[in-house]
């Protein structure tokens, strides 16, 4: 099954929360949650979702959160399990991992989605070389930055002129705001990782079937 190009917005509204995938809109009036706080589909009375629809659901959130496909993120899992400590953490802790999360967390984009094209698109040096997979995960020391031949560009310029967020100097990413370069400081905490995602819901759906 290839990438899911529909309407962003109904994949919020299906899991009932906000996942930023249209970047700054989200954080406005026009926002699809704001607007139709119902899920898609026709309205009808709709029977007490099951277990297992709950399990389902929290999934399919996380993945179109992180904008991953079923067979990568079952992978992700199996990685997750394997690894020494919680599952859930570890699963959550790899997807935080993924570049385009790094420069979406970084506020070089609005969303994963547009991080994940600048990615594509040959934008980003890591440890000095090109990448062009938004799937790549960074490690402890990596270095991300802008190519210098991008820097100049309208994009860059705006975001600059806008300003981008500081990051707290406690957090497992640090930002060269002048240079569009990111540090990974460190693995990131369970706190520091994406909020709303209930992990056991999802430990439970692959429990029985990885």
């Amino acid at each position: 099954m290839g990438q899911y190009t529909g309407p962003k917005c109904r994949k919020c509204r299906a899991a009932k929360v906000k996942l930023y995938l249209k970047g700054k809109r989200c954080l406005t009036g026009r926002c699809a949650m704001e607007l139709r706080k119902f899920p898609p589909g026709p309205r009808r009375r709709r029977p007490k979702p099951t277990d297992y629809g709950l399990h389902l659901q929290e999934k399919q959130m996380v993945r179109a959160m992180f904008g991953v496909g079923e067979r990568q993120f079952r992978r992700y899992f199996i990685n997750a399990k394997r690894t020494p400590g919680v599952t859930g953490e570890e699963l959550v802790r790899l997807l935080e991992r993924r570049l385009d999360n790094v420069v979406f967390r970084a506020g070089l984009a609005d969303s994963r989605r547009q991080a994940r094209q600048l990615v594509a698109h040959r934008h980003f040096w890591l440890n000095g070389r090109v990448v062009d997979r938004p799937s790549r995960l960074v490690s402890s020391g990596d270095v991300v930055e802008v190519k210098p031949e991008r820097r100049a560009r309208p994009y860059y310029r705006l975001l600059k002129e806008e300003g981008i967020d500081e990051l707290p100097s406690d957090f497992w990413l640090g930002l060269d705001v002048e240079g569009l370069k990111i540090q990974v400081k460190r693995m990131p905490s369970a706190e520091e990782m994406e909020e709303n995602i209930n992990q056991l819901f999802v430990v439970e759906y692959y429990s029985n079937r990885v």
